[in-house]
């Protein structure tokens, strides 16, 4: 498998690399009282953190709403990516800055599990004010071609018959693919053995070379090689279907009542930041995502448009950190 990045693929990062390049930021201060006014926001420029690394999804998705931002306000938003620890790095310096709007948090799905799996320098449901989940990056359960599978019932009785036999891959230990396949094999009563890489890509590519029996992963990543018959995409993961596959049915659909996963973008406020202002941000990424141009754009990568509003992801981010919280017990993760 190419070690290219296979978020940088024309149009959407195209428009994401123009905006400003990463900048080197001194400490955070102690956050204040916010005595930012809604109705003067934004008079000066604003800093995007990326919680993960150049060049990613989230870097990708993050650099492109920075843009868009920029373009609504007429104020310069830089991007600055801090990885680190699953992403805890970044999301903390948001959670420790100014509650005044200037400083925005893109983060991907990971930020529900890290809860459970590190101890934080930041209370999550307190320190982060969710604003808006931008796009979901729709994940696909695939397997080699030789298995003897087709459906998710055929890999549920096949996997049922070598209990703990078969493995699957992930991106590491804890990381949201991970847990989804053991959420998958709770669910579906199955022994499955996990077998953790340092990346998305090797985990793909050893199930490619048939080391590795199964693995969910992105559409985005698996489809060169579920399109070319080097793996098969036997359902979709997601909790309805995915615009990027419409055809193909979700695990809950084909036998698994109840399953669903999203990898998903989305941006969030420092806790506190006053409520019309982060409503000002929601707006501009709502447009932002749904748009005709960028549902063409996004949908053409794979990606599928959200931009919900501040409540309604509000309500939905809590909820994920619960059910992680619930899956990472039942699995027997420990903090670190």
């Amino acid at each position: 498998m190419s070690t290219k990045n296979p978020w940088l693929v024309p149009g959407l990062a195209a428009l994401a690399l123009t905006t400003a390049p990463m900048m080197t930021l001194a400490q955070t201060p102690a956050k204040p009282q916010a005595k930012a006014q809604a109705q003067a926001y934004p008079n000066k420029p604003v800093r995007m953190i990326v919680a993960l690394a150049p060049g990613g999804g989230t870097d990708t998705i993050g650099r492109y709403l920075a843009q868009k931002m920029s373009e609504a306000w007429g104020q310069n938003v830089v991007v600055d990516n801090r990885p680190g620890a699953g992403g805890s790095i970044g999301t903390e310096l948001v959670a420790k800055s100014p509650p005044d709007g200037y400083t925005l948090l893109t983060n991907s799905s990971g930020v529900t599990i890290t809860p459970s799996i590190m101890k934080l320098g930041y209370d999550p449901r307190k320190d982060l004010l969710p604003v808006s989940l931008a796009v979901i990056s729709p994940g696909v359960l695939v397997v080699h071609p030789s298995m003897p599978v087709k459906t998710v019932q055929d890999l549920i009785a096949h996997a049922k018959g070598k209990p703990g036999e078969l493995l699957f891959s992930s991106s590491g230990q804890g990381s949201g693919q991970h847990l989804a396949m053991e959420l998958f094999a709770q669910m579906a009563g199955l022994k499955l053995t996990h077998v953790p890489y340092k990346g998305t890509a090797p985990s793909i590519t050893d199930v490619v070379a048939g080391r590795i029996s199964m693995t969910i992963a992105s559409v985005i990543s698996t489809r060169p090689f579920f399109t070319t018959g080097k793996l098969r995409a036997i359902a979709t993961v997601g909790h309805k279907r995915s615009p990027a596959l419409p055809e193909m049915p979700t695990i809950a659909e084909a036998g698994v009542p109840g399953f669903g996963y999203n990898n998903w973008y989305a941006v969030f406020l420092p806790g506190g930041t006053p409520k019309p202002i982060a409503q000002q941000v929601q707006q501009v990424i709502t447009k932002s995502v749904t748009s005709a141009d960028a549902q063409k754009l996004l949908l053409g990568q794979g990606l599928d448009p959200v931009g919900n509003t501040v409540d309604e992801f509000g309500k939905m981010y809590l909820e994920e950190i619960d059910r992680w919280a619930k899956v990472v017990k039942q699995v027997g993760l420990q903090a670190n």
